[in-house]
């Protein structure tokens, strides 16, 4: 949960970042620090275990343009948020968590049960401006605290969702999941704008998984494209040495619809030149990382087939060839001109 001078801080220039373990502290005071940490939010009541065996908890924090991105890692605990805190406090954002590992555990506090019988995996939402009790188990969960008009413009009713729980397996589930897990990965790289369009691709994501609608439309679809795009040039990122990789191992391995990922790409020139390019690009970059390897070599392990394919889709992409990028490059490494 983040505090208000990270909050305070995106406000001005770049990415306010914070980080907070108890890995360091005696096992007396691990759980109190993290009560303390977390308290401006919501209350972390102790059990004597806890505070006689310690806890562990971990929490990256990300703040810009409005939003808080975090990356939590805990053993068990209870969360409460009482209606002592929502009358005193000015907090009256939405918090989605999204569970990487673990479940949800039980919800309750609302005015009626929302947790499932059975364990469950997903996300929850939370309406500050309500009270709750969440007692989960062990788990690691990222969270995106989203601005209440940006959450009320997608759900007139916004405030109907707290305490809902979409299953991971749900149509949107498994995109957010990914979309969620790529902000984890990437946040650390990223520039101030680049962050911001992540997030509220990621905040549109999650309005559009807790509407009722099937239907996905305005800010919602833009960043439902976007996300699948991502996931796309992601599964392509890690990919690019396999010589199976085509656009069509690429929607079937990613369940998507062919027809709509490949209009999508369309600006790129399709998603076979935009495999192709990505393979160049990166062959490029290997010429000069490994010089010790033979052309041929980087060339076949990014799935070209022959000398002359590799040797003319380079010359086309780079105006020169590989030999010649690599021969200018390892001068200009030595100090040439």
């Amino acid at each position: 949960m983040p505090n208000e001078s990270a909050r305070d801080a995106a406000a001005g220039s770049g990415i306010a970042t914070t980080r907070f373990s108890t890995h360091s502290l005696a096992a007396s005071e691990q759980l109190l620090a993290w009560r303390s940490r977390v308290g401006h939010v919501v209350d972390v009541p102790p059990s004597k275990r806890q505070l006689a065996q310690g806890f562990a908890g971990h929490i990256d924090l990300y703040a810009v343009g409005g939003m808080i991105f975090t990356d939590c890692s805990t053993d068990a605990l209870m969360l409460e948020r009482s209606v002592a805190r929502v009358s005193t406090d000015s907090r009256r954002d939405f918090v989605f968590h999204v569970f990487l590992d673990g479940e949800i555990g039980n919800v309750t506090g609302m005015h009626r049960k929302r947790s499932a019988a059975e364990p469950v995996k997903g996300i929850v939402a939370f309406d500050l401006n309500q009270p709750f009790r969440n007692e989960r188990p062990a788990c690691r969960l990222l969270s995106l605290f989203v601005p209440r008009d940006i959450v009320e413009a997608g759900l007139p009713d916004a405030g109907s969702i707290h305490g809902r729980i979409v299953q991971q397996g749900s149509p949107l589930g498994h995109l957010i999941l990914d979309h969620a897990a790529a902000i984890s990965r990437e946040m650390p790289k990223l520039d101030r704008h680049g962050a911001t369009d992540a997030l509220t691709a990621g905040a549109q994501l999650l309005i559009a998984a807790f509407r009722k609608e099937s239907r996905v439309t305005g800010a919602g679809r833009a960043s439902l494209q976007a996300a699948v795009m991502g996931q796309v040039r992601r599964y392509v990122e890690a990919n690019l040495h396999q010589g199976n990789l085509t656009p069509a191992s690429v929607v079937d391995e990613l369940q998507l619809k062919r027809a709509t990922i490949y209009r999508w790409f369309e600006h790129e020139g399709g998603l076979g030149t935009y495999i192709r390019n990505r393979r160049l690009r990166e062959a490029a970059e290997e010429l000069v990382r490994f010089p010790h390897l033979q052309v041929m070599e980087i060339a076949y392990g990014l799935g070209f087939k022959s000398a002359s394919d590799f040797t003319r889709a380079f010359r086309r992409a780079f105006d020169i060839s590989p030999q010649d990028m690599r021969a200018r490059a390892v001068e200009l490494l030595n100090g040439g001109t």
